[in-house]
């Protein structure tokens, strides 16, 4: 590390110039990664019962199970509706097409008898991008005609989440220019996080791109990447400016004031960036792709950023070096925070209380929170897919296009019947067909029930289906089917997640403190604070509140995967802050034993606060516009999360570092620091510390008093 700071710092030009070339690499390279992801989803397992169901038909037919290309047209004419038939059959890749007017179904036909809708399938092999971009370009501007159904609201979301991008980064990147203006205290300064930002952004497109290659990633996740990756990189970027202002003026510019900041907030940025990417990391075992994608694409942007920033930020320190500091170092800042948290330290345990007591009562409405799956209801109803499910719903019959089905395997066809009969009659079914023989030894038997879709009551018919006793093999899919098999997955896989999550963040926040009692405490905390954050995200979202704010229509639910990816990322965050807290509070502490002075806990903890108050502050609001800019999008779903993250990382700067850090830390004085015997000695040869090997060229001195703070 230390060559390689000299490498950087002795021509900072060059190094300068190799950042730019980086950029130009990483984005002409990794840019072209939006067109490689996949928009299908992934929501559902890929060995899920409901996935199986289908592919098994699908092989016996070697057409799709149900149509998921749904065309309304605005006639009373039966023959223009058997002539758009004629017209949507020569489209590549579509097997068949229904209508009223070739099947006689009057419930593909509107009570009023003006709208007809074409229930178009598909092959089993067809390109699901060739035949949308075929409808569109043939249909899409004609007149009296609507392209919908499952496969068009796919893709119609995959590009709406690219102009979504495009919006929120139009939005959130003219704010967070002003505010690194104001934060960051000069424009030269203002300049370092916006090019690390970039550099980091682009730079994970290029690494997932090469991912892709080996996994299929979902295009929701650059979502994440584009608002984390920001977020934490102008983060990273004030913590290591910040100390290199006091490391400024104590030793002047050059090599010992950058080698001094990287040894202590650099080792901070590097715990940070390892807590976030575990967090999210720990994604990756749920067995859906939107999770996985969430996942990788989150670990991956925290790792980038924090490599970037502690080698792009030393090459603008070596270049501009006393340019960067200021003349206002921020002592009235940090007085008014010392002051603050000694005030709550006065009151450690009704302060502690209380504010616990007001995050456990914000979390209840989570504990009522209703699933919603993700379907043409997450679409914005500017567009036609969202239009065509709409008028379905308010001006057609039931109309099958999203049946339940079940896939029978057997030859006994007596047996088939006697199922088929049994179905039929369980409560809730509206209408079961008759079983189909597709293959010897597979039959299908699409199934209706009231409600439709993944209503509650469709949902129970697949339980009851799945529980007849028979010696047929069974396998339902279908909507219904799909959302019970997701949550099933995300449950069954839920305690390992936990377990990875809690595990690997309290031996990093031990390998960096040193303590067994300060990692379980921020469990506790971050459990708190991502409580907190998904009883908003259900009183708001499920409940229909601040439609007209926020611009969306209730679904009467939250997303599940939402709350898994937003539980999570509020985790990383806060564990984030708490790391930049709890670093500074442990170099002073450990400086003032080292001076041989009894340690003043309260006092010490008194000044990290003052030192990373302005800081936290700061990084939270910078993270929250980033990440929440997506609280613009149309797409409910990523509405969710982007609201859910801005409310989780105000919580945890405004409430938790500011309230409950301090007066647990006072409740608990020397014990937070406490660590069995052996731990503490095993921790003694690793040697993680911020008075690591580079800091030995900075003194030590006594705890610091207010006024130098």
């Amino acid at each position: 590390m230390s060559r390689l700071l000299d490498l950087l710092i002795t021509r900072p030009r060059r190094a300068l110039v190799g950042v730019v070339l980086l950029i130009a690499f990483a984005g002409a390279l990794g840019g072209p990664v939006f067109g490689a992801l996949q928009d299908d989803g992934g929501f559902v397992a890929p060995d899920a019962e409901s996935v199986a169901a289908v592919e098994r038909i699908e092989r016996a037919t070697q057409t799709e199970v149900s149509p998921s290309v749904i065309v309304l047209q605005e006639t009373r004419d039966r023959a223009a509706v058997a002539a758009l038939d004629r017209e949507l059959r020569t489209v590549p890749g579509v097997a068949a097409v229904s209508s009223f007017a070739t099947s006689g179904d009057r419930a593909l036909l509107s009570r009023d008898g003006g709208t007809a809708a074409h229930a178009v399938l598909l092959r089993a092999d067809a390109d699901d991008d060739l035949v949308v971009s075929t409808l569109e370009s043939r249909f899409g501007d004609r007149e009296g005609v609507l392209l919908g159904g499952s496969l068009v609201a796919q893709t119609q979301m995959g590009d709406q989440i690219s102009e979504d991008l495009g919006r929120a980064e139009t939005i959130a990147f003219p704010i967070l220019v002003l505010l690194s203006l104001l934060f960051f205290r000069g424009r030269r300064a203002a300049v370092m996080p916006l090019v690390v930002g970039i550099a980091t952004v682009l730079s994970t497109f290029l690494v997932l791109r090469l991912v892709n290659a080996a996994t299929e990633l979902s295009i929701f996740a650059l979502n994440l990447v584009i608002g984390l990756g920001l977020g934490l990189a102008i983060d990273y970027t004030l913590l290591l400016l910040t100390r290199y202002r006091e490391e400024l003026a104590e030793h002047g510019p050059g090599r010992a004031a950058i080698a001094a900041t990287l040894a202590t907030a650099g080792r901070t940025v590097a715990f940070s960036a390892a807590t976030v990417a575990i967090a999210l990391a720990a994604l990756i075992v749920f067995p859906l792709n939107f999770l996985q994608s969430m996942g990788i694409g989150g670990a991956v942007v925290a790792i980038v950023a924090a490599v970037l920033s502690l080698l792009v930020t030393p090459v603008f320190l070596a270049l501009w070096g006393e340019k960067l500091a200021v003349r206002d170092t921020g002592e009235e800042a940090a007085t008014r925070w010392y002051r603050i948290s000694h005030g709550v330290m006065r009151r450690p345990g009704l302060i502690a209380l209380a504010t616990a007591a007001v995050m456990v009562v914000l979390t209840l409405p989570s504990l009522g929170a209703q699933w919603a799956p993700v379907d043409q209801t997450s679409v914005p109803t500017s567009l036609s897919s969202r239009q065509v499910a709409d008028t379905l719903q308010r001006d057609f019959t039931a109309t099958d296009n999203d049946p339940i089905t079940v896939a029978i395997g057997g030859t006994d066809r007596q047996a088939v019947g006697a199922l088929a009969r049994t179905v039929a009659d369980l409560p809730g079914v509206v209408r079961a067909q008759a079983p189909v023989q597709l293959a010897p030894d597979t039959w299908q038997l699409t199934v209706t029930a009231r409600d439709g879709r993944a209503s509650d009551t469709a949902q129970q018919v697949v339980r009851e289906i799945r529980e007849l006793p028979t010696a047929l093999e069974v396998q339902v899919g279908g909507v219904a089917a799909e959302f019970l098999d997701q949550q099933a997955s995300i449950g069954d896989r839920l305690p390992l997640a936990l377990g990875i999550l809690a595990v690997l963040t309290f031996v990093v926040l031990w390998l960096m403190t040193g303590s067994v009692i300060l990692p379980l405490k921020a469990l506790v905390m971050n459990a708190l604070t991502v409580g907190t954050t998904l009883g908003v995200l259900a009183w708001i979202f499920q409940d229909g509140r601040l439609e007209g704010l926020l611009g969306y229509t209730s679904n009467g639910g939250i997303e599940a995967t939402d709350f898994v990816v937003t539980a999570t990322l509020v985790f990383a965050l806060s564990t984030d802050y708490g790391v930049f807290l709890l670093g500074r509070i442990k170099e002073l502490r450990d400086r003032a034993l080292a001076s041989g002075e009894p340690v003043d806990e309260r006092e010490v903890v008194a000044m990290g606060v003052a030192r990373t108050g302005a800081v936290v502050t700061a990084a939270a609001i910078l993270l929250a516009v980033a990440i929440g800019a997506f609280s613009t999008s149309s797409v409910l779903f990523i509405k969710q999360i982007g609201v859910g993250a801005a409310v989780g990382v105000l919580v945890d700067a405004f409430i938790v570092r500011t309230l409950l850090v301090p007066s647990l830390m006072a409740l608990l004085g020397r014990w937070n620091w406490w660590s069995p015997a052996p731990l503490t000695r095993l921790h003694a040869r690793i040697g993680f510390s911020e008075e690591g090997p580079a800091r030995s060229a900075v003194r030590p001195t006594a705890t610091p008093s207010p006024t130098n703070a």
